[in-house]
């Protein structure tokens, strides 16, 4: 009954952020936090997977041409899987990584966001450092939080202490370390530090490093 839930609500944010999407707005923007995407590169990914929904629901048709009444409901189910894959590229478009903080402040927060699959709010002042990883392989480890997009991470946040993160079935898991992918890493990672630290704090560019 809970998954049924859970899945029913992950299903309702997909097709919200589809209409987001669609009227060219973001969610979690609003109160002037500064956003940064991370869907640049599975775009091409997540169309190509909903062009072989298209073709298979074709196929079906055709198949099931002398059963109308397995046809419809075949083919509604085709439409609804092909408007939730869109739906889980529209999310990662539509719910970006959010800062909210001012320069040198020292305080606010960052979101870190996949999809309506994983919101993360870290407090600033609960990072002890950040850096630009490029990291491509990923294994799991306690007190550990990959986002990966493309299973790729391109920002590494070591934590001060723990917060928690919950599953998308609502597990808690205290992590302390976070890699999460972002489009533009560098700004990211300036943006954070000039929050924490001010503008004296920046650290020099660092290499990617690989995974």
């Amino acid at each position: 009954m809970r998954t049924g839930l859970v899945l029913a609500r992950h299903e309702l944010r997909l097709l919200v952020s589809l209409a987001l999407w669609v009227a060219r707005r973001r969610h979690g923007t609003r109160d002037g936090g500064t956003a940064f995407g991370y869907a640049r590169g599975q775009g091409p990914v997540m169309f190509g997977f909903a062009f072989v929904c298209v073709v298979e629901s074709i196929t079906m048709a055709v198949l099931l041409r002398d059963y109308p009444a397995v046809h419809r409901v075949v083919f509604m189910l085709d439409v609804y899987t092909i408007v939730l894959v869109v739906g889980m590229h529209a999310a990662s478009v539509v719910r970006p990584h959010v800062l909210d903080a001012d320069a040198g402040s020292g305080s606010g927060s960052l979101r870190i966001r996949r999809a309506a699959h994983v919101d993360l709010r870290i407090p600033l002042e609960k990072v002890e450092s950040v850096r630009r990883e490029l990291r491509t392989t990923h294994e799991r480890a306690e007190g550990e939080l990959d986002v990966a997009i493309g299973a790729q991470t391109s920002v590494t946040l070591q934590l001060t202490e723990p917060v928690a993160h919950f599953t998308f079935l609502g597990r808690r898991r205290d992590v302390r370390l976070v890699r999460f992918h972002a489009d533009d890493a560098d700004s990211l990672v300036k943006a954070i530090t000039l929050a924490r630290s001010g503008p004296s704090a920046l650290p020099s560019p660092l290499p990617d490093q690989p995974g």
